[in-house]
């Protein structure tokens, strides 16, 4: 962002700030509305959201959920005693192992989603003591399947460490590791399957995490095929890879927290095209970080297909096609510098472009909730994803 852009946004923010606190005295109602993009340039705002909130009455019926309170409940699930009392005592090794990782911090992102769901489907300020036992062992299984997705990425990538902190395979070795994620696989659909949901929910949910988990092994194959024969891809192939590899973890979540409030078939489409649309843009947001921060920019690094990358080689023009060629097939390039293929990823545009495709899939997601007629669900949602790319608007 710009220098200019920058003082636009902060200028913008404290007028709207001296017109709230303005309005306080006076007692007038105000609503904020997010805009679709964070820039403060030509941004764009949710017009249907915005005729909604001037047309807000007092029959109007949508709960405003409190996600700071939700996401502490959640957290809590994961203590050491909570797990034990949910999931019994931990029989062996490898179920000792695969207990304590599940209960390693974390923001806990998909079980809140699959939580946060369930609050907005449920009328009331808490649901039955029987429905939320349910719900527990839903979101504890969704986390599951998620602790084991890392720990399977952690072998395949070879990574031993994460933020200074070993991995599982680093701790233990592949052959426990590997072990440790299967566990979390099985101990996520025995909480599926003991969870109470009747026949015809118990049925829908694990077919549900079954296509996640098939889907996210596909696109994660996808990833695993390139590195061992990259070649370039167009930047609508890493896109399909995004899709395939991240979405379901968004999705599987949202269905699952869905069906557990006893809805299902007539949400799934839409959670679905919401998620696919969040899942690419948070894919997206990752390799424009990677791109400041020099993850995976310097020799050395493990290859993997970006799509600022893709877009640089489909654009890059004169001395810079052969470096970025290169880059987007995964090949070494001695003697480069970080800031040498900023540069020439700049100077072709393809942050820029990458930064347009974020934006349209953040709006891609917005859209995708027009059809939904629960208000509580689709504020939820919106709220979500200002959460996740608004750095904490909730």
């Amino acid at each position: 962002m710009s220098t200019a852009e920058r003082t636009t946004m902060d200028s913008a923010a404290a007028a709207t700030t001296a017109a709230v606190q303005s309005s306080l005295p006076l007692a007038i109602p105000a609503v904020a509305v997010p805009l679709l993009q964070d820039d403060g340039i030509d941004t764009m705002v949710d017009a249907d959201w915005a005729w909604d909130s001037i047309h807000l009455e007092a029959a109007d019926t949508s709960r405003r959920l409190d996600l700071g309170g939700l996401q502490s409940t959640v957290k809590t699930w994961f203590e050491p005693a909570v797990l034990d009392d949910l999931l019994g005592p931990a029989e062996g090794h490898a179920e000792r192992v695969a207990r304590e990782w599940l209960g390693v911090g974390g923001k806990r992102w998909r079980p809140f989603l699959a939580a946060a769901v369930h609050a907005a489907l449920v009328p009331g300020p808490t649901p039955a003591p029987a429905q939320e036992a349910a719900l527990r062992k839903i979101a504890v299984a969704v986390e599951c399947f998620h602790k084991a997705s890392l720990v399977h990425d952690d072998i395949e990538d070879g990574d031993l460490e994460r933020y200074g902190e070993p991995t599982l395979p680093g701790a233990y070795g592949v052959p426990v590791a590997l072990n440790v994620g299967d566990v979390l696989i099985g101990e996520g659909y025995r909480l599926i399957a003991e969870s109470g949901l009747d026949p015809a929910t118990l049925t829908a949910a694990v077919r549900a995490a079954s296509q996640s988990q098939r889907l996210l092994c596909r696109g994660q194959g996808e990833e695993l095929a390139w590195s061992r024969t990259p070649t370039a891809l167009a930047s609508r192939q890493v896109l399909e890879i995004f899709r395939l590899k991240t979405a379901p973890a968004f999705d599987v979540a949202l269905q699952l927290g869905s069906l557990c409030a006893g809805r299902g078939s007539d949400l799934a489409e839409v959670l679905r095209s919401f998620s696919e649309a969040v899942g690419i843009a948070y894919q997206i947001k990752d390799d424009l970080d990677d791109l400041q921060n020099d993850a995976g920019l310097l020799p050395g690094a493990q290859p993997r297909p970006s799509v600022v990358l893709a877009l640089a080689a489909e654009q890059a023009c004169g001395a810079d096609c052969e470096l970025l060629g290169r880059l987007a097939r995964g090949e070494p390039v001695a003697g480069v510098t970080a800031e040498r293929i900023r540069g020439a990823i700049a100077a072709c545009k393809a942050d820029e472009k990458a930064a347009l495709l974020l934006e349209g899939y953040k709006e891609q997601a917005v859209r995708a909730l027009d059809g939904l007629l629960e208000p509580t669900l689709k504020g939820l949602l919106r709220r979500v994803l200002g959460k996740i790319f608004f750095r904490g608007v909730v």
